[in-house]
């Protein structure tokens, strides 16, 4: 056996340099050890432990998976080749394959790349080994797919610039659809990417006038976009002086250059809430540039405004894939409402309803319909629930669950939840019911949740909205008299119920409070020592901080769900001069994942007040009113 190299802790025991393996515990502290080797790089080590675990172990292939992580690198294809071969099916060999086909595709080994690209499931595949496979079909002679997909202003991976770049050679693309690529790249300061599409495609781009907008002569191409790009980079601070050198401008650029600037600056306007403004700009702007960004915003500065009309005529002109969103749906059904057009809306309100997400609950009713959260006719059996728990993927989630709680380890939960939404794919209602069931016993309240989300006609609203640590929570909301529905609607959508949550900023625990912000109203409360974690102190002090954004805004339900998340001063900010209805104050809410945060929390409380048994209050109702400013 090789001796290890670096220390390790196995059960507790530290083990010096050169130190012979030991006889583990068990095969989950074999399994942290091989993690460990895993980051450490030393395959020896990592081989030899896999070597150990027993073949019944749910997570035996673990370490050989992380071995052929390490081959991918490597590109040793024999060694992914045999992982492959002895585990043809699970999340782990499709991640493989998914991360092989995007190495094949770079080195341009298109036969072994054609060959595992038909064994990769399309649910598998992210966004760059998609566009080596539209890259296989164009050599093979086939179109691609909608590449008006990248027109959306961010930057693409290497995969799909190449597919870019060799739809544009084979005559797919045209060099004015280029132009609009490299314009948006230079709109969203992606100067890199845009310099390297017209490197690749020798487009005419001026590298030297970019750099030095004030000489770029508006007599060529490239000059022209110099300016327009200095013209939207000056209206990111100051939107009127952009305005103004924009309409100074104007008629040295080209008509698609012009609207392109104005769609830009009204983007940035409507962002602003300086919805007047932005409508006026979008009036100017080149319809045929507008991203789905510039649509939604658009529409949004009219119904900010209450320009009932307007908002109409906006949404009938969006491209049609997004005027069918159930969010413009709903809002075009409004505005005929609004319009005095009763019997037009009512179609539009009945196509928005389905579902059960918050445009669907505000559809049903606008219908006239209540919400109702009752259970499924027929819950599953005995033996969906037996079948399920015996599914391998099932059992290695719940295996990874275990090692994560035991030892502490949040990415095996992380490796957990992937496995588990693998397991449910292609599902049926009674199978999704079954696994939700067991997840909910087993405390995995977020893959609780998901599985319950998915089902189709058999609903089971106890397990969508799920109500752990009941106790807690409704004492702290009756202590401080707040909804204890809009508390859960709150929890599920922080934390999913999930203890050791930690957020990428650092907020932590079910209701996901900064440090800053716990440390704060602790000592509000008189909090001398406590454990942000701790699921009563967590609680305690998040329900606490709620009452006092909603005392501190007209005891707005809203815009405390709105502060909750983004500060109160933003919720503020976000008031307009006038009282809004809190669905416009909702949807108008300039950071997107603000927006979407209300939106849910306030629909997860309309469905948790039906499952307490409230006072049947519409999701309408909660939203309310937004005082002015």
């Amino acid at each position: 056996m090789k001796a290890l190299t670096t220390p390790i802790r196995l059960a507790g025991l530290t083990l010096a340099l050169g130190a012979a393996l030991p006889a583990l515990a068990g095969p989950d502290d074999a399994l942290l050890a091989a993690r460990d080797a895993f980051r450490a790089n030393d395959l020896a080590k990592l081989a030899s432990l896999g070597d150990k675990l027993p073949d019944n172990y749910p997570l035996k292939d673990y370490p050989e998976y992380w071995q052929t992580w390490k081959a991918l690198d490597r590109n040793d294809d024999a060694q992914v080749l045999r992982f492959l071969a002895r585990t043809p099916e699970g999340l782990m060999p499709e991640r493989i394959r998914n991360e092989w086909v995007k190495k094949l595709g770079l080195r341009e080994d298109w036969a072994a790349f054609a060959n595992e690209w038909k064994k990769l499931p399309p649910e598998g595949r992210d966004e760059e080994s998609s566009c080596y496979g539209e890259l296989l079909q164009m050599r093979q002679g086939q179109k691609p797919g909608n590449l008006d997909r990248f027109l959306e202003g961010k930057p693409a991976p290497d995969g799909c610039n190449r597919l870019i770049d060799m739809a544009y050679a084979r005559g797919a693309l045209s060099q004015d659809w280029l132009w609009r690529r490299a314009r948006l790249l230079l709109a969203g300061n992606y100067l890199t990417q845009a310099r390297q599409l017209a490197s690749d495609t020798q487009l005419p781009l001026d590298n030297a006038a970019l750099n030095k907008p004030s000489l770029a002569s508006p007599d060529t191409p490239g000059g022209q976009e110099a300016i327009l790009y200095d013209t939207v980079r000056k209206g990111k601070t100051d939107l009127n002086g952009a305005a103004a050198m924009l309409s100074r401008v104007e008629s040295q650029l080209t008509p698609d250059r012009a609207g392109f600037g104005w769609g830009q600056l009204a983007l940035l306007s409507a962002r602003k809430q300086q919805a007047g403004q932005a409508l006026q700009w979008f009036e100017k702007a080149d319809p045929r540039q507008l991203t789905t960004d510039q649509w939604e915003w658009w529409a949004r500065s009219a119904l900010r405004l209450e320009q009932w009309s307007q908002l109409d005529g906006v949404i009938r002109r969006m491209p049609q894939e997004l005027a069918a969103k159930p969010a413009w749906r709903y809002w075009l059904a409004r505005s005929l409402k609004q319009q005095g057009k009763p019997a037009e809306a009512a179609p539009l309100f009945s196509q928005a309803s389905v579902g059960h997400n918050y445009y669907a609950l505000l559809s049903l009713e606008e219908l006239g319909n209540s919400l109702s959260a009752s259970a499924s006719k027929t819950g599953p059996s005995s033996d969906d629930v037996a079948r399920m728990k015996a599914d391998p993927a099932v059992r290695r989630s719940l295996a990874l669950l275990s090692v994560a709680e035991i030892y502490t380890k949040p990415e095996f939960r992380t490796d957990a939840q992937r496995e588990w939404r693998w397991a449910m794919r292609g599902r049926n209602d009674m199978e999704l019911l079954a696994a939700a069931e067991i997840a909910r016993k087993e405390n995995f309240y977020d893959m609780a949740i998901y599985s319950a989300e998915r089902t189709k006609e058999e609903h089971d609203f106890s397990l969508r909205y799920l109500t752990p640590y009941r106790e807690v929570t409704q004492k702290y909301a009756r202590q401080l008299d707040i909804d204890d529905a809009w508390v859960y609607g709150l929890i599920r959508q922080e934390s999913r119920f999930i203890t050791m949550a930690r957020s990428g900023v650092g907020a932590s625990g079910l209701m996901q409070l900064m440090p800053a912000t716990a440390k704060w109203a602790a000592k509000k409360i008189g909090l001398t020592h406590f454990a942000v974690n701790d699921i009563d102190t967590n609680v305690q002090l998040g329900t606490w901080y709620l009452r006092y954004v909603l005392d501190n805004l007209s005891g707005n339900q809203v815009m405390a769900t709105a502060a909750y998340n983004a500060g109160p001063g933003r919720a503020r900010n976000w008031q307009a001069d006038r009282a809004l209805d809190g669905t416009i104050y909702a949807e108008t809410i300039p950071f997107s994942e603000t927006r979407d945060y209300v939106q849910k929390v306030m629909a997860n409380a309309a469905y948790y007040s039906s499952t307490f048994g409230h006072a049947n209050i519409s999701l309408r109702n909660r939203m309310g009113i937004v005082p002015a400013r």
